[in-house]
């Protein structure tokens, strides 16, 4: 049985025993301990049922990697699922609870999926669910919906908080083991912003739990000056309970800090979520112990043996009182001797290799442990814990020799470095023959923005698993020089540590063994994967590491394959006849470690998961009766209703008055993006369809912008600032959309180009002064000369309008005389008052976006959304001469070149005077005659932009029609809701002062 020993644990404090429960029932731990650690002191051996057969699963690893130990964390509204116990830090009162079982773990009738195994092998779903067709939908589809996940789906709302953060470095060294501090401490003595982040509780990884001896010192006290020395070092951060989850481009990293994951309901956010952008990062991320491939190697009570080594050495907890070594290499030995030292029994080390002579093997023997080499497990006895294990010859077929009684089996099939880091941005990797491993290969790092290699890898994580600190020392003085920054002349500690002899790969133990040990031989233990699937997938034929990932399901667990992902490529290489590199990895991912999707969402959530955005005007807008309308996340007034007025009557009053005398609207919401750099215009250029780096300072053009495919996305005005600086105007709904284009293709197709952009909606408020009386207006606050003369149609000034700091854009989207005035969104409201209060007499009325959409529709100007649909091109809609016939290039032109688009039977842009002075329904299609394949009616068109004018009084309307602008002076019938039609004749879609007269005042 597993229990506490009555002495030792470095990492718990008995003086702070936890209550906690599991399944209903009280434990007890203490402080210190991971949930996984109390669940062996207490004997609970038996923590789950794998996801496919419901075979018992006991707990594996003792940290990140841990496949088996998930469980259902809190309840109500603290309920997480799939938590690994090895993770998750013991708290008093924790409360948990094993999943994918039914009635209960102990009998779990999911387990008769176990006894139909060798009708259920790799793949069989897809041979299985395809027959008959009808069985889907009502058969199979139910049942697999039914069996799917693993623990149970929050169904509250989440009562903790999370949050979201910045950090910014020269480095970021992630991993706090004895390399990462050693790097850190090198780092930090040069002067560089340094950045160290461990994802457990505790600094110095494996060094403390394997004694090592660094510089003549204890790991532990080596680990305790470096860390006094590093927190006086006011350029160094440490973070601990910090994971690293992914790397990206040009040096961005994503943490996840449980900043109170141990300690819930105190105050503080459960995580933070860490943005970092670091110059170079290291990864000093260790390596994970290879579990080896025997039959019941899933059993209970058989862990890795690093694992055992931990769980005595840090939290006192014996997994077994005889306990069996198996192993292929030296480093497994260092259990057997914590084992003996902690006065337990090791019945014996099974070693793989014909010889075990070293150092490590010899000091065993010494102590009185049987070492059998050339030796395998055939197989483990037992079924919810482990019984014994049967002993035959490493190269014969699995014939049994011998019977050890035993009830824990620690096992160790080699080390793999975590090169997830390294390869989510593109490292390579390199197979290192001596020691069976892939690791990082120095010559193909990922790269940065320069070209220049992002990351460094130190320690175990590249290869040096017994001199990790000499290798950081190497490493971290190469990333200084790469960042410009020069060390400090030092020797590098001594950290050799004793000799070990070589390993020898083992994928499968004994070599010979028949099938029927080989299919009970575990891969992936989460999923379900054995030695036999893989070697099926090979028989047929899927000879990629990838395609074999997804048809055996190998490496697709929540851990993503970190214990089963070697050992299943290397049995796959021998079933296909090749070497292991040329078989290669799978796809290392972002996160490494699951990350919660509340951290993700940060403070995103109630009021602020979709923040209303206002303008500095809003509270005026509500004071004065404003109908607001959403556009976008904003909030802007549609109208502004009088005591009596329904919201037709109030928007054609706000008409009447722009056209008759005065109107000002709340333009604030436009999109406004700076764009600046050498090569901004160049840039511009291949963004809009038009030229814009001919554009002369302190003028403005109207731009279109498209997708690759040639469809209008975006319009807006644009203004030359200065040589290097446009200012791009966009749709209200647009601004963040077109800005996160711009960067797209500014960071992943033109990253080398010197373009810089930044969003300034928010930053500045923007009103239209707009009618006859608008010069009027401006004139009367002084301040700048705003003439026909001093300020043309199209152009732009900066300057001061009754004491306000204001640029002023002497541009029209309603044909009227009209300015767009931009101030700091500070001015705003003082701005919009003044002009009201100053142009009272003048008629000065505030008008909405209703009446904004009929004054542009009267006048024939397009509205993105309205007039496009993801289906339109410029073309369509008159545009063509905003499209330049010089560009060899912009976005969307190969697009708009294709046969369909470039058609003559296209639908385009015309206007509609309906016979009767109606109004045509909003998304009435135009009639055409006879009916198509499934007996509906033929269309020729459709209205995009309908309404009543108040300045024509009649109805007007614009569309697209088949060959419209060839079709002028044409009857049309259009589609109302009563089923009959409206007659409409096609006409000009501009409807009102076709010379553009009046804007031009």
């Amino acid at each position: 049985m597993s229990t506490r020993l009555k002495s030792g644990g470095r990492l718990i404090q008995r003086s702070h025993p936890c209550d906690f429960t599991f399944n209903g029932k009280r434990l007890r731990g203490f402080e210190g301990d991971t949930l996984a650690s109390a669940l062996l002191a207490n004997d609970q051996m038996l923590v789950g049922r794998s996801f496919k057969y419901h075979r018992p699963r006991g707990i594996v690893a003792s940290g990140a990697e841990e496949p088996n130990a998930l469980v259902n964390l809190g309840r109500g509204a603290r309920l997480e699922p799939n938590q690994r116990t090895t993770t998750t830090e013991l708290f008093d009162g924790l409360e948990s609870s094993s999943q994918n079982h039914w009635p209960s773990l102990e009998f779990d009738v999911g387990v008769l999926n176990n006894y139909a195994a060798r009708f259920l092998p790799a793949g069989f779903y897809y041979k299985t669910f395809i027959h008959p067709r009808a069985a889907w939908k009502h058969v199979f589809e139910p049942i697999i919906r039914q069996s799917a996940g693993l623990g149970k789906a929050p169904k509250d709302r989440d009562a903790d908080r999370y949050e979201q953060a910045y950090g910014f470095c020269d480095l970021l060294i992630v991993g706090g083991g004895v390399a990462g501090l050693q790097a850190a401490l090198v780092a930090g003595r040069a002067g560089a912003r340094v950045w160290l982040v461990e994802q457990t509780a505790h600094w110095g990884g494996r060094a403390p739990v394997d004694g090592d001896v660094i510089d003549g010192k204890s790991a532990s006290d080596w680990i305790e000056a470096a860390l006094t020395e590093l927190a006086g070092m006011e350029n160094v951060t440490l973070k601990t309970r910090t994971m690293a989850a992914g790397l990206y481009d040009h040096g961005y990293v994503l943490a996840d800090e449980k900043v109170a994951d141990h300690s819930p309901g105190d105050g503080r956010p459960k995580h933070r979520l860490w943005r970092i952008r670091a110059t170079k990062v290291v990864a000093a991320t260790g390596a994970i112990e290879r579990p080896l491939s025997f039959a019941g190697n899933d059993v209970p009570g058989v862990m890795l043996a690093s694992a055992v080594r931990d769980y005595v050495v840090n939290w006192a907890v014996s997994p077994g009182d005889r306990t069996v070594v198996v192993t292929n290499n030296d480093d497994a030995y260092r259990t057997a001797i914590a084992l003996h030292e902690a006065g337990l029994e090791v019945a014996a080390v099974i070693d793989a290799r014909p010889r075990a002579d070293g150092a490590l093997p010899q000091k065993v023997r010494a102590l009185g442990i049987r070492v059998e080499a050339g030796k395998a497990i055939a197989k483990v006895k037992g079924a919810k814990r482990v019984e014994g294990v049967e002993i035959c010859s490493f190269v014969g077929e699995g014939s049994a020799t011998t019977l050890i009684p035993c009830n824990a089996v620690a096992m160790s099939g080699g080390w793999s470095p975590v090169v997830h880091l390294w390869s989510h941005c593109g490292g390579k990797l390199t197979w290192d023959e001596d020691q069976a491993m892939f690791r990082p290969d120095a010559t193909r790092p990922p790269l940065t923005h320069d070209g220049s290699a992002l990351v460094c890898v130190a320690g175990a994580a590249n290869g040096a698993l017994r001199d990790a600190v000499v290798d950081a020392d190497n490493q971290i003085n190469i990333a200084l020089e790469a960042i410009g920054v020069k060390g400090k002349k030092h020797k590098a500690p001594d950290h050799s540590g004793v000799e070990e002899a070589p390993l020898e790969p083992v994928w499968m133990m004994p070599q010979g063994a028949p099938i029927s040990l080989r299919s009970k031989m575990w891969l992936d233990y989460q999923n379900d994967v054995k030695v036999s699937d893989v070697q099926l997938a090979a028989r047929e034929g899927y000879e990629s590491v990838e395609h074999t990932k997804r048809y055996t399901t190998l490496g697709m667990a929540t851990d993503q394959g970190k214990l089963s992902n070697i050992n299943g490529l290397a049995v796959l290489a021998d079933s296909l006849g090749a070497a292991i590199p040329s078989v290669g990895t799978t796809t290392f991912r972002p996160p490494y470690t699951p990350v919660p999707i509340g951290a993700l969402a940060g403070e995103a959530r109630g009021e602020i998961f979709q923040p209303l955005r206002k303008t500095p005007m809003h509270d005026w807008h509500e004071k004065n009766g404003a109908y607001f309308e959403p556009v976008g996340y904003w909030r802007r007034p549609y109208c502004f209703p009088r005591a009596g007025e329904t919201h037709e009557q109030a928007v054609h009053r706000e008409v009447k008055n722009t056209r008759q005398a005065l109107g000002l609207l709340d333009a604030s919401t436009l999109g406004k993006i700076i764009v600046k750099g050498p090569d901004a215009g160049r840039f511009l250029d291949m963004l809009y369809t038009g030229v814009m780096s001919t554009l002369p300072i302190g003028k403005c053009r109207y731009g279109l912008m498209c997708n690759e495919q040639g469809f209008l996305s975006d319009d807006g005005v644009v203004a030359r600032i200065d040589e290097d600086t446009w200012l791009c105007h966009t749709t209200s709904g647009g601004a963040d959309r077109i800005h996160g284009w711009m960067e797209d293709w500014l960071q992943c197709e033109w990253w080398d180009w010197l373009v810089f952009t930044a969003n300034v909606t928010e930053q500045y408020a923007q009103v239209a002064v707009v009618g006859p009386n608008a010069r009027k207006l401006l004139e009367r606050l002084g301040g700048m000369d705003v003439s026909k003369e001093a300020l043309p149609f199209m152009g732009w000034a900066d300057g001061t309008l009754g004491g306000f700091p204001v640029r002023v854009y002497r541009i029209s989207f309603s044909g009227e005389l009209s300015y767009e005035i931009a101030v700091p969104a500070s001015h705003g409201a003082a701005f919009w008052q003044a002009c009201h209060k100053a142009g009272a007499d003048l008629g000065a009325m505030p008008y909405g976006t209703e009446a904004l959409h009929i004054m542009r529709a009267e006048k024939g100007f397009i509205m993105i959304g309205d007039e496009t649909d993801g289906t339109v091109i410029p073309q369509d809609l008159g545009l063509s001469w905003a499209i330049s016939k010089k560009k060899a290039d912009y976005l969307g032109k190969r697009g708009q070149e294709r046969s369909f688009l470039a058609s003559d039977a296209r639908w385009k842009l015309v206007g509609y005077d309906t016979l009767d002075g109606s109004v045509i329904p909003d998304g009435a299609y135009i009639v055409a005659p006879g009916t198509n394949d499934k007996g509906q009616g033929n269309v020729q068109g459709r209205v995009t932009s309908t309404y009543f004018s108040p300045t024509l009084g009649r109805g007007i309307a614009m569309g697209l029609l088949k060959h419209g602008p060839d079709r002028m002076g044409e009857t049309v019938e259009f589609t109302n809701a009563k089923g009959g039609t409206i007659k409409a004749r096609v006409v000009s879609p501009v409807f009102y002062d076709p010379e553009g007269e009046k804007q031009n005042v």
